[in-house]
């Protein structure tokens, strides 16, 4: 059997248990080079050969995969976060169905959750935002047209933007484009939960500035909305005494008074 796993955000303990279990009885193991930290391949067995797919084409890993599964050995692909997000995992998944290989997804945690998790940030505040933008900036390689940033920042919701670092100033300006204010509250997370972690808020407007100043080129998420700085939400309903749900009713105001 062939597993693809996330690694988690970078913290060698946000690792799933079904994934350190996987890691553990592993004959081969492919990992997403510097992007995995390397104290999870501690957990391997002595016997376990290990490549690093930083050095490899979809090929070459699919290869590799292949003959393990062809001399009857439990593969990890180990990708970072969850690789559901920025893994390439779907091509990969691709030609192990060409090959009637079978293959399972153990989940990881994200790097977007991890660097909500060095904020303290909740990503849908009541009355300030209800919905999350994963994207990145085009590069090297493009994006959808249709999902450029300065179309996405025209809903003003929360947004998180991957990959996108080395880019800052040309991020900015896509922002604004799109109608988000100078001021408008940003943060940088460089390396979310790893022992490097650096958070930094600031604004749209300053977002470049920002980053020069403390060195961040790559490896670090750009999250920008009210969110980042939580002012004026409203209470959620969700443990509020007027609101009824299916396991609460509604407290009455005798009731109230005494809480």
């Amino acid at each position: 059997m062939i597993y693809f796993v996330g690694a988690g955000s970078g913290a060698p303990d946000l690792i799933t248990l079904r994934g350190q279990r996987l890691l553990q009885q592993a004959d081969v193991i492919v990992y997403a080079g510097s992007l995995v930290n390397p104290l999870l391949l501690e957990e391997k067995k002595p016997e376990c050969v290990v490549y690093n797919s930083a050095e490899m084409t979809l090929e070459e890993i699919a290869e590799v995969m292949i003959q393990a599964e062809q001399a009857g050995k439990i593969t990890v692909r180990l990708h970072t976060g969850d690789p559901c997000l920025y893994g390439a995992v779907r091509e990969q998944m691709d030609l192990l169905d060409q090959e009637q290989i079978p293959y399972e997804y153990c989940p990881g945690v994200s790097s977007f959750c991890g660097a909500a998790a060095a904020l303290n940030l909740e990503y849908t505040l009541p009355d300030v935002s209800q919905s999350v933008i994963i994207t990145r900036m085009a590069g090297r390689t493009p994006v959808p047209e249709k999902e450029e940033i300065a179309s996405l920042a025209a809903h003003q919701a929360t947004m998180v933007v991957f990959l996108s670092a080395g880019m800052l100033e040309k991020l900015q300006e896509r922002f604004l484009e799109g109608g988000y204010q100078k001021d408008t509250p940003a943060a940088i997370v460089y390396k979310a939960t790893w022992e490097e972690e650096e958070a930094y808020v600031c604004t749209v407007g300053t977002l470049a500035q920002t980053a020069k100043e403390h060195g961040i080129s790559k490896t670090a998420l750009i999250i920008v909305g009210d969110v980042v700085t939580h002012n004026s939400y409203r209470r959620s309903d969700l443990y509020h005494p007027e609101f009824e749900t299916e396991f609460r009713r509604r407290k009455s105001e005798k009731e109230k008074k005494k809480l």
